[in-house]
Order: C-alpha cells, then structure tokens, then sequence
C-alpha cells in the first residue's frame, strides 16, 4: 500500500514576466494552471491512468508571487475511493535572494479515474498513513469528502442550467466562445482542466479590469464542482457576470458551457465564483466604483455574494491561524 508521502509529486517554476498579469506578479489563472497540472501529475501516477477532475475546493492567494521568485508546488494524494482521488497542493513562493520560502496558497481536487469512453472505473491502488501527521490529513480528507457531498446535492440542479432567463441579463457582463482543440486536451479526449481554469480566471478578470477602469489581481477562487467533461472539437463558452461589489474587492461568477456545434447538444460544465481586488498604480488595493443591484436578479445575485464573501473571509481568517501556529 502507498503511504501519503510515496506520493508527493513537486513542480517547480521560475516566474517570468511572461507569466505576469498585474505587472510583476503572476497571473491568477497561469497559478490555477499550474496548481491543475501539478496535481493531476500526482493523481494520474496514481490512477496508472486517465483522470479528469471532478471537484476542486476554495483558493486563497494569501500573497502574490512576484516575478523572478520560483513558486514550488508540491501535491500529495490524501485519500483514495473507490474510482476518486484527492490531492492536496501547496504552493511556496521562493525568494532567490534569500531562499526562504512563503506559503502562498493551498487547495485540494478531487480527480476520477476514467477509461477511454470517460467511464469511471476503479483505481489500483489503497493508501494507508503513515504516523500522526498521515493520520490526521487522511482523516480531514473523509471530512472535506463529506463536505463536497453535501455541496454537489445543493448544486446538483444546476447541472441542468442551460439557458438564461430573458430578464437576468446582468448590466455588466461578459461572453466569450472558443473552440476546444486538440492541443487544449491531456489524454486527447477531454479539456485539461488547468487550461479551462486559466480561460475562466481570464473572463473574470477582464470583467473586472473593464468596470474598475483599472489593474484588478486574483484573490480567490471559491470551490467549484464540475457536472460535465468538454470534449475535444466542441465549443465552449463563458459567461461572466458581476456579482458584488465590495470596498477594494469586486466578485464575478462565470458559468461555462459546452457545446457540440454538429448537434446543437448543450451542457452545463461548471460555475466559478472568483474576487479580484482593484489595484491601483501603486499595486495596492485601490477602491471600486459602486454598485448599487436596481433589478430582482442582480438583487439575488448580491445577497448570495454577501453570504459567500462572509464564509470566505471567516475562511481566511481560519487559514491565516493557522499558518501562524505552524510556524
């Protein structure tokens, strides 16, 4: 049986100006790229196979990495079901100079096994901790499993949500469509996830530039679950729109849909609720311009961006605890 740490796979990344969004620091969606890859290296050694993921939890960009840092990424396989795997990815933002190395985020996903007609079939091997810290990480993996449960039940009935209502076209909003090509595929069949995360952070963030009128950066991503694989050849589209508008800080939710242009077949494959915060010249964060929801829809979409933005900075603050008892 494999142990938590036979399975740690460690990516490492210089950050060029390439790699930038606000100037001097990384693009959110090229972090979220790489968190996708990393982790789906660790679960497909695993697997001994094709994984697609299934679920991913919240990410909390607790700092920038900065270009010319090296960001380290290191994922490990916390638990394993009967076709699931879930891997945990932290990621340390390195300076050169001095070679200390910052926590800067860390999630989970959960990835599937699947054969080549996307069935999911069982994964061949069992994990089995090894000493307390093992132990432990095992057991708050059976927690977070019993969380992602529950969420999917409440989400489920948005896997069927394909078409907008005339009436909640949002004042700000955005759309784009793209097709899925082959170079966009890991295994050849479906959309790697780290590209799709990639095209979504950029939806939202051109949202947001264009109603700040400025520099916006990545702050989190909340979790997301994901009810449809997108295939190669079909298009797929996205579907920005302003949720809520905070002090400095400004949520866009994006739903993403795919398409098979040769039979008009539409699916819902996932939504994503994303905070970029405003920056101003000086890249700190800088006030929004204000927002006031006037119809029914955007009036519902603000309340449940309040809820979300309430769990989200009670879970910031638990994760900035924490960080500061391990030290």
């Amino acid at each position: 049986m494999l142990t938590i740490s036979d399975t740690v796979t460690e990516m490492v990344q210089w950050v060029f100006p390439e790699h930038a969004g606000a100037p001097g620091q990384i693009h959110g969606g090229r972090m979220m790229q790489w968190i996708a890859t990393v982790g789906t290296m660790a679960a497909a050694r695993v697997a001994r196979g094709q994984v697609v993921l299934g679920a991913m939890d919240d990410i909390d960009f607790l700092h920038p990495v900065k270009v010319g840092e090296i960001a380290v990424l290191r994922a490990q396989v916390e638990a394993i079901g009967r076709c699931s795997i879930e891997v945990g990815v932290k990621v340390f933002a390195e300076n050169v100079q001095s070679g200390r190395r910052a926590l800067t985020l860390n999630s989970h996903l959960v990835f599937v096994k699947v054969d080549e007609d996307l069935k999911p079939v069982p994964v061949p091997a069992a994990l089995e901790p090894r000493g307390p810290a093992e132990e432990a990480l095992f057991v708050e993996a059976q927690e977070r499993r019993r969380q992602r449960l529950e969420r999917l039940t409440r989400r489920r009935a948005a896997a069927l949500d394909t078409v907008d209502e005339p009436e909640d076209k949002p004042r700000w909003a955005l759309e784009s469509s793209r097709a899925v090509l082959p170079e966009d595929t890991l295994f050849g069949h479906t959309m790697f996830p780290g590209k799709l995360l990639m095209d979504i952070d950029e939806a939202g963030g051109i949202l947001s530039m264009r109603y700040c009128r400025g520099l916006v950066m990545t702050a989190c991503l909340d979790a997301m679950d994901f009810f449809a694989p997108i295939n190669a050849h079909e298009v797929v589209t996205f579907k920005a729109a302003l949720n809520h508008v905070g002090n400095s800080s400004i949520e866009i939710g994006v739903k993403v849909l795919t398409e098979v242009p040769w039979s008009g077949e539409v699916r819902h494959a996932c939504t994503a609720y994303l905070t970029f915060v405003h920056l101003g010249s000086d890249l700190r964060p800088q006030p929004c311009p204000t927002f006031t929801p006037q119809t029914l829809p955007e009036k519902r979409r603000w309340d449940e961006a309040e809820a979300r933005r309430a769990r989200r900075l009670e879970r910031v603050k638990r994760l900035k605890a924490s960080i500061q008892e391990g030290r």
